[in-house]
């Protein structure tokens, strides 16, 4: 059975901001594989390819990842409470990725604002820019989250 998660939503209109401007997503996922009781992580990876994306094969040979993230922010050590966004480049033949770096938006960035940093990344290798401005269905998906969150700190299958 597949489960929606609350940040689907969220992550398709990433995918259709990125394909407006020419960057086609080759792979994505959503997940909350890695929560565990009262500590509760929600997850994306979008695939950026030379082949599917078209991303310049000199300067992104393998290609990279956008990487989505929300954490409680309850454990020592853990990220703050809430969502950020990260990108990485993907290794050769061994799969996996470099260290992951953060993308200067916000965690619940306007889907224009992440395709603009990602086309700022890709073209000049950084992205430095600040891009302010959340996504108008923040509230809902922050209501969602917080559903979520109490849904599976209480245990039941949400």
């Amino acid at each position: 059975m597949t489960r929606t998660l609350p940040h689907d939503t969220y992550i398709d209109h990433i995918a259709d901001a990125l394909a407006a401007v020419g960057l086609d997503v080759a792979d994505g996922w959503t997940s909350d594989a890695e929560t565990v009781g009262t500590y509760c992580y929600l997850d994306a990876v979008l695939t950026l390819d030379t082949d599917t994306t078209g991303l310049d094969p000199e300067r992104w040979p393998n290609g990279l990842i956008l990487i989505w993230e929300w954490h409680t922010g309850l454990e020592d050590g853990e990220p703050e409470r809430g969502a950020y966004w990260e990108w990485a480049e993907l290794r050769g033949n061994h799969g996996g990725n470099e260290q992951p770096e953060s993308l200067p938006i916000d965690g619940f960035a306007n889907p224009v604002q992440v395709a603009a940093a990602v086309h700022e990344l890709i073209t000049t290798g950084k992205a430095v820019k600040a891009r302010p401005g959340q996504w108008d269905g923040t509230a809902g998906l922050e209501a969602a989250i917080e559903k979520w969150t109490d849904a599976e700190a209480g245990g039941s299958d949400a």
